[in-house]
């Protein structure tokens, strides 16, 4: 660390304020993404759409535009105020979201979702920067995983709320309640967040590296490659299903949306559980060998699978809950590990970027292709199967985290030499076990 930014070194109670108001930050994105999946079923009626369109307005329409907008904007973020990126998308995505309530016709709500992609953009690229220069190296993985830990919360504030919000007063009147509060935080991120110096914990850096440099660094990483392809995959399997639980509540287990959602609720719960003890666990046993973070990460993707299939398969409700609450927090589990192994592979000066790359993958492939994949082979299989063909759907998507596990078991054949080899980390005193 050098004396300048050694003069500089933040409260360690003001870095756990950053790192709690990102959090409360990301549990408010992952409300506004996350609620319309328990709003599918209303909106189906209303407006009269099909699972593939479903899977449209979930998938595509949100991925392809948040991943795309998220590439520039993480550029700003690495060389701009990250502040000023959190707090001004997040006060677009939520004003999309309140403006959801009013629309009148699909193409309307089209709009909407693809303005709350944009906005949502800017939230994880330029958190993930802030979070490594307020973090040391050795407790990364602990604060990824508390920070990741937003996304299965949100999504149970999201499922609870929204599901007994519309199945009161309707669908429309869950977007506001839930679009509204995220301006006003926005409003606490730009005054109260500050910046801290880049790179505090790690060597110079050059001053700026582009996104073709950065592109081509990150493919020389053989252990990089492979944790971001299995993340990729793992997304792709957690955002179909995670995106269609509530019909498939709704529709095989004949659920109105309060219920559901208070399903959905419960779930969200073990998974956020699963995402907490994620970081801890991993960097607890990283301390004997690095190559356990990703070990334990890809035994905990590869175990959930059979629970899953369980969940999709049994005909009672309790039965399904217990097996469904074992997945969800086996598969919340990689989160922290992924984004703290991904931050440390790369520069200082390319973590909002690698941060956008990782993302935009998982959000390409998992939920700009999952949902509507999930949608298409739902209307397929319906006339063969009834209304059950969702059921069906989710058991053929789920089996893509085997493949994910092992993009993650291959990482570790690399993963210690690319760690020696690409991480510029400085540790801290007193940081290292």
């Amino acid at each position: 660390m050098t004396a300048a930014r050694a003069g500089t070194e933040p409260s360690r109670a003001y870095a756990r304020y950053v790192l709690g108001l990102l959090f409360a930050v990301y549990v408010v994105n992952m409300i506004d993404r996350n609620i319309l999946n328990i709003l599918l079923e209303p909106i189906k009626v209303e407006l009269e759409v099909s699972d593939t369109l479903l899977g449209l307005l979930v998938g595509p329409a949100f991925a392809v535009f948040y991943t795309f907008a998220g590439l520039p904007i993480a550029r700003f973020a690495d060389r701009g105020s990250r502040r000023a990126v959190i707090s001004i998308g997040l006060a677009l995505w939520s004003l999309m979201t309140a403006l959801s309530a009013f629309v009148r016709n699909y193409t309307q709500l089209l709009l909407a979702r693809i303005g709350v992609g944009v906005g949502e953009a800017a939230c994880s690229p330029a958190a993930h920067s802030l979070i490594s220069d307020y973090v040391p190296p050795g407790r990364r993985s602990t604060a990824f995983s508390f920070y990741a830990a937003g996304a299965p919360a949100g999504a149970m504030v999201g499922y609870f709320v929204g599901g007994w919000i519309a199945e009161l007063y309707g669908w429309r009147q869950a977007f506001l309640a839930v679009g509204l509060p995220g301006i006003a935080l926005a409003g606490v991120v730009w005054w109260t967040l500050r910046e801290p110096p880049r790179g505090r914990y790690d060597a110079e850096a050059p001053p700026d590296a582009s996104l073709g440099f950065v592109l081509s660094f990150m493919a020389r990483i053989p252990a990089l490659r492979h944790v971001i392809w299995g993340g990729a995959l793992h997304s792709f399997a957690s955002l179909a299903i995670g995106s269609w639980h509530g019909p498939f509540l709704m529709r095989v287990h004949e659920m109105g949306p309060g219920e559901a959602g208070s399903w959905l609720a419960l779930l969200s719960v073990s998974s956020t559980l699963g995402t907490l003890a994620g970081g801890p666990v991993s960097d607890r046993l990283a301390r004997r060998d690095t190559r356990w973070q990703m070990w334990a990460t890809a035994w905990a993707t590869l175990a959930a699978v059979p629970f899953y299939l369980g969940f999709y398969l049994w005909p009672g409700r309790g039965a399904a809950l217990a097996l469904a609450v074992v997945a969800s927090a086996l598969s919340g589990f990689f989160y922290g590990p992924l984004l703290a192994v991904t931050q440390s592979l790369v520069r200082s000066n390319m973590r909002a970027v690698a941060s956008a790359i990782l993302l935009f993958l998982n959000n390409i492939i998992g939920l700009g292709l999952g949902p509507i994949a999930v949608g298409a082979l739902s209307d397929r299989l319906d006339p063969v199967v009834g209304s059950h063909g969702i059921r069906y759907a989710l058991l053929i998507v789920v089996i893509s985290n085997v493949w994910a596990s092992a993009h993650f078991f291959w990482s570790t054949r690399t993963l210690r030499e690319d760690l020696q080899t690409h991480r510029e980390a400085v540790p801290e005193p007193g940081d290292q076990p």
